[in-house]
């Protein structure tokens, strides 16, 4: 921010207000819907949100879904620093969790102390997976650009020689959490194997 405040505080909540603005320049391997261009992950954040909330009522337990969105919001700020890693991304994803833990202390502690906990503590249990919101979060955080991908004729699968081995792994907690995607899911890969898309192994 480009001025001092009286009140340290809230200077310091506006200047991260204004550096999270770096997360729509963070761009995605995964391809908009029409095909236009790459989503940046406020584009994502966004989308994934309005997923979960969408996608809500087929849950078969019930889950806080204001503490479900605020994960969502959350989740990705980390890319701010450490970048975009791709889901499919073998070497990237071996150091992702140690540029991501450097990145959420540097965010985090630009809010005051406790509010600053509570984001690393979001964004932590996001990462983490184990809580019922967390599990829903992280369902919708797969399949969201599973389902871009399917309308893109598979771009980032063909762009990363992706498997059907890991599709299956990755898609894997979506079915766990959100069965009712079984035959979509399902139906959505044979498509893209039998296309292409996806490499048979």
């Amino acid at each position: 921010m480009n001025q001092k405040l009286s009140n340290p505080l809230l200077e310091g909540q506006l200047d991260f207000i204004v550096e999270c603005d770096k997360m729509k320049s963070v761009l995605r391997r995964t391809m908009l819907a029409d095909y236009s261009r790459r989503e940046n992950d406020a584009e994502h954040s966004w989308h994934l949100a309005l997923t979960a909330m969408v996608l809500q009522p087929y849950m078969p337990e019930p889950v806080d879904m204001a503490h479900v969105l605020s994960m969502t919001t959350v989740h990705d700020l980390v890319e701010i620093y450490a970048g975009d890693t791709f889901a499919f991304d073998v070497e990237g994803n071996r150091d992702k969790a140690d540029r991501e833990e450097r990145a959420a202390n540097r965010l985090f502690t630009m809010l005051p102390q406790a509010q600053g906990e509570y984001f690393y503590m979001l964004w932590k249990e996001f990462d983490e997976c184990i809580t019922p919101e967390a599990r829903f979060a992280n369902a919708c955080d797969r399949i969201q650009p599973f389902i871009n991908n399917v309308e893109t004729k598979g771009h980032t699968w063909r762009l990363g020689n992706v498997t059907r081995s890991q599709v299956m792994r990755r898609t894997g907690l979506v079915l766990e959490v959100l069965p009712v995607l079984e035959e979509y899911v399902f139906n959505a890969i044979e498509n893209a194997v039998a296309h292409g898309w996806i490499i048979e192994d």
